[in-house]
């Protein structure tokens, strides 16, 4: 059986919005949220897959794969 990975899926998201330059408001509006939600995802280790799947296709970064 596959060992299961400790992914902190906040943490990610986080590092890919800053890898393109991008500011944490900008995330917020494309998902139609405040600022601290947006801190409120970066620092949970996982989130729900509805909104994982639109954050990553505003990404452009398919963050399920992993």
């Amino acid at each position: 059986m596959d060992e299961v990975k400790d992914i902190h899926i906040g943490s990610l998201i986080k590092a890919k919005v800053e890898e393109q330059g991008r500011k944490h408001s900008w995330l917020a509006k494309q998902i139609n949220c405040s600022p601290n939600h947006i801190y409120k995802i970066y620092n949970s280790p996982s989130i729900h897959t509805d909104l994982l799947v639109r954050i990553s296709n505003i990404l452009g970064h398919f963050f399920v794969r992993i």
